[in-house]
């Protein structure tokens, strides 16, 4: 039972995190005028490399965002061993 709430809130932690960051994402990439790649969002979140003195307008949050998918999916294994014990334990 502990480690089904541990589990749990790893991945709600890591839900927040990643919801919290494309919100913000979302918001700012309605604001900025240039970007480089295929996705403005990608851009705002992940950033790009800075050719001469031009100003790269992005968050630069991939690290908490790649911190939070891996706390996500870290979760979910806790929460799928646990789901998988009470099942073995069934039979």
């Amino acid at each position: 039972m502990k480690r089904t709430i541990i589990g749990g809130f790893v991945m709600l932690g890591g839900l927040l995190t990643i919801v919290t960051i494309i919100l913000s994402g979302t918001i700012y990439a309605t604001h900025i005028t240039e970007w480089s790649g295929k996705s403005k969002l990608w851009h705002v979140i992940f950033g790009a490399k800075q050719y001469g003195d031009e100003v790269v307008q992005s968050l630069f949050l991939g690290f908490p965002f790649i911190l939070g998918v891996i706390f996500t999916f870290s979760g979910l294994i806790i929460l799928g061993v646990e789901y998988y014990k009470t099942f073995e334990k069934q039979d």
